[in-house]
């Protein structure tokens, strides 16, 4: 899906940046520096008025699809619930060449940090990736660390898809809604490292949202940051539920299979998951 013109302005993206930041350190899924999130943009953007100071980047992986857009990333080491206060001292513009081999880091004489966050790999691929497949011009990421699913996926029960799915969906309506092909789940994998962006890339061509076990979780959104930030917030409200249950000893019904599939008829929900179509 496309944004069409007139596009957001520059100033706008920063300021739903930091509103997508502050909401997920409000629900405790960014402690310190934890997490990072992104924007590439498939319009014509100048980054020079917010971000005049321009130097030379290698990438880490060709991004073709990426040739020509401006990404907006995270610094390493920045703490997301700062980025409202002061974006340009959190945030760079990685402007990519025409060839999607080399790049240009544009950022503020604010700048807080000494290169974009560690997990830039994972984020230009999975740009790269879903411009490529859909055509669109804007792709939205966010990584963050909520501590309910995050605790969760420390259990052997949780390093399954479908056993996942089918704790975490049952509770609230609005979840399968929101992720119609519920939710992609990764076995532990370093943190920064070239598998767990192969991996992100696959798993996020057919989910919204992937848990990273032991680590947090990776949301994206074809429309908006803080649509990203949404996904995280229900999944993680999804798991407290599953959290208080197991403290309660497994007492609540939850949504049955049923219920979630008269759900999926009435309001015609895009599901992929098998069990609820």
């Amino acid at each position: 899906m496309s944004l069409e013109a007139p596009y957001p302005e520059l100033s706008d993206l920063m300021e739903a940046m930091g509103e997508a930041g502050a909401r997920v350190a409000a629900i405790d899924a960014s402690e310190g520096a934890a997490g990072n999130l992104s924007i590439a943009l498939g319009w014509p953007v100048d980054p020079r008025r917010h971000f005049p100071l321009g130097e030379p980047f290698a990438l880490p992986d060709p991004v073709p699809a990426l040739a020509g857009m401006l990404v907006l990333v995270t610094g390493s080491g920045r703490r997301l619930r700062d980025i409202h206060r002061d974006p340009t001292g959190n945030l760079a513009a990685l402007r990519i060449g025409p060839d999607g081999t080399r790049a240009e880091l544009f950022t503020s004489p604010r700048r807080l940090f000494a290169r974009p966050t560690s997990e830039l790999n994972s984020h230009l691929a999975t740009h790269n990736d879903q411009l490529a497949r859909d055509g669109g011009n804007v792709s939205a990421l966010l990584h963050a660390q909520p501590p309910h699913i995050t605790y969760l996926s420390h259990l052997p029960a949780f390093a399954d898809e479908a056993t996942v799915n089918q704790r975490l969906l049952r509770w609230e309506p609005e979840t399968l809604v929101n992720l119609p092909e519920g939710i992609g789940v990764l076995p532990y994998v370093l943190p920064g490292s070239a598998r767990l962006m192969t991996l992100t890339v696959e798993s996020l061509r057919a989910h919204r949202l992937v848990l990273w076990r032991k680590h947090g979780v990776m949301a994206r959104s074809e429309l908006s940051i803080t649509r990203a930030a949404d996904r995280i917030e229900y999944v993680e409200t999804a798991a407290r539920y599953e959290y208080m249950d197991l403290l309660a000893g497994g007492r609540a019904e939850g949504l049955s299979v049923d219920d979630l599939r008269e759900i999926v008829r009435v309001y015609d929900v895009p599901t992929t998951i098998a069990a609820y179509r």
